[in-house]
């Protein structure tokens, strides 16, 4: 038997003890939260769908062929935020007291913005939770809109905002017009009409 430490843990006992989920011997586990106070957690997650405009104003105007595509994709992302511990392996069941999810479409960026918000007094945090809702909301977007556009796509998946637990607030900076990705035409937008 080779000294090689396994190929799905860490290498060294220094990253090893960094990754809170991986035990010394580099094996997954469920984090022991037993010790810790249960606390308000609270977290907020966003991604974004990019749509053709014409797709944009289809799920706008409620007329798509699956039906009202914003209602159902926000019970979507409220359904899953309850369901992350069977989706994520080594999240905690959670009891939440507050899941919220909201889409605003931007017309003039071409994209569905989705928020899910998150809450729940435990003895660990909500971001698996915002996450998974924000994701989850945007997979049913893309499930109701692609027989009529292929090239939609999900981005910008990512955390915004935590607070509660021994870490306290944490908020994602604001970013300046440097860091910012540069916006992009969707594949499926029409550019501008050319005079003969």
């Amino acid at each position: 038997m080779s000294g090689e430490p396994p190929a799905f843990g860490p290498s060294t006992r220094k990253e090893r003890r960094r990754l809170t989920h991986v035990d010394r011997r580099g094996r997954p586990r469920m984090v022991d939260v037993s010790a810790k106070p249960a606390t308000p957690r609270r977290a907020v997650a966003e991604a974004l769908v990019r749509l053709a405009q014409e797709t944009l104003s289809l799920v706008i105007d409620g007329s798509g062929p699956k039906g009202d595509v914003l209602l159902v994709a926000e019970l979507a992302g409220v359904q899953a935020a309850k369901r992350t511990s069977d989706l994520i392996p080594l999240c905690h069941p959670i009891a939440l007291t507050d899941v919220s999810v909201e889409i605003t479409p931007d017309r003039t960026a071409g994209v569905l913005r989705i928020r899910a918000a998150t809450a729940t007094v435990s003895q660990t945090g909500v971001e698996m939770e915002a996450l998974t809702a924000a994701s989850v909301a945007a997979l049913t977007v893309y499930d109701m809109v692609k027989g009529v556009d292929r090239t939609a796509e999900i981005a910008n998946v990512r955390l915004l905002e935590k607070s509660g637990g021994k870490s306290g607030e944490w908020r994602r900076p604001a970013e300046t017009a440097e860091q910012a990705p540069r916006s992009r035409p969707h594949p499926g937008a029409r550019g501008p009409k050319r005079s003969g």
